[in-house]
């Protein structure tokens, strides 16, 4: 892989956000990858580890809180596009490559990225893998374009082997309906066997039984050529965010964001400022003590290629967050603490301050 380095060794950044003359409470430092293709994918699993991937076959790891990153790179995968990983420990991790018919697989390590095996590997050339999502190491779905009306969608409840869920399980796809393969995160587990996921026409599927039996709602984001939702994430059982808008438009703030607080039943648009852009990814940030939300410690933060935004009232008004923009955002579960990964192959950490 030409554009791999082995370990990353330039020096870091940090950079405190300001924003109209305030300062955010989020740090955002700069860390040196070693690469510079496009970075899509990016998982936490503590403070130490983390990992990322992208073009180029690209898999990225770091054990020492990203001052060096190394490459664990997957054997005849180099013109492979990973735009998601999912990492469950410093040893497993999952990579999902996107594209049409055989391109788009998944692979999973058990020794760190020393070795790599390939688990799914999409035969019909109508199909395209976008995202995927884990609750724990042996519980995960993945999410495809529709293929002549009907959605496609796979699970694994062992860790290893993957089953098409039924057709007739799934309502109707819209015509052409799918998703953005834009940061792994249009597809959310939770607990209880939920699952949600965010699609093209701005709708959310929705499973309560580890994708046995599906529905599906729509949501207020704006629909198009380019817009849908590209990311959903949730806090608990009932309330989520969905965040996209137009990837053509990056600065554009036109019906991107949308909320649930009844587990994704309904969506509504909050009454306040919404995003400042486009945003490919929202996740739920534990917080400092600093921001809240009902009267606890945390917040939602959304980024996306232009910068990014946090809310303190659950998704109804958002202020800039700084930063300079990034395609995915990884954070260490229950941890005011994370990465987030974009162009050029640049990677930041991202901590409260």
């Amino acid at each position: 892989m030409a554009a791999m380095a082995t370990v990353a060794t330039l020096a870091m950044v940090t950079r405190v956000a300001t924003v109209a003359g305030q300062s955010s409470p989020l740090v955002w430092q700069s860390q040196p990858s070693g690469v510079t293709v496009r970075l899509r994918g990016v998982s936490a699993v503590s403070g130490d580890v983390a990992w990322a991937s992208g073009a180029q076959g690209t898999v990225l790891r770091t054990l020492d809180g990203g001052r060096t990153w190394q490459g664990r790179p997957v054997a005849g995968a180099s013109a492979l596009d990973f735009r998601d990983v999912d990492a469950v420990t410093a040893q497993t991790a999952y990579a999902l490559s996107i594209g049409p018919g055989d391109a788009s697989r998944i692979y999973k390590t058990r020794d760190g990225g020393t070795t790599w095996t390939l688990q799914l590997t999409v035969t019909d050339p109508k199909m395209f893998l976008d995202a995927m999502a884990f609750r724990d190491e042996a519980h995960g779905v993945a999410f495809s374009d529709s293929v002549d009306g009907r959605f496609v969608v796979f699970t694994t409840a062992n860790g290893v082997s993957w089953r098409q869920v039924p057709a007739d399980r799934l309502p109707p796809a819209l015509p052409g309906e799918g998703a953005f393969a834009a940061s792994g995160t249009n597809v959310t587990m939770g607990p209880g066997g939920r699952i949600w996921i965010g699609t093209t026409a701005a709708r959310v599927l929705r499973s309560a039984n580890d994708g046995r039996t599906w529905t599906v709602a729509p949501t207020p984001l704006a629909t198009g050529q380019a817009t849908g939702i590209f990311s959903t994430a949730f806090r608990d059982a009932t309330h989520g965010v969905v965040v996209g808008g137009n990837y053509q438009q990056e600065r554009a703030a036109v019906d991107n964001v949308a909320t649930t607080s009844d587990g994704g039943l309904t969506w509504t648009r909050g009454p306040g400022p919404g995003l400042s852009g486009f945003r490919s990814v929202v996740a739920w940030w534990p917080g400092n003590g600093r921001i809240g939300v009902d009267g606890r410690s945390g917040g939602w933060l959304a980024v996306g290629p232009s910068g990014s935004d946090w809310s303190v009232d659950d998704g109804r008004t958002w202020t800039p967050a700084g930063g300079d923009g990034y395609d995915a955002l990884g954070l260490v579960p229950g941890s005011a603490t994370g990465w987030a990964a974009g162009a050029g192959g640049r990677l930041a950490r991202v901590t409260a301050r």
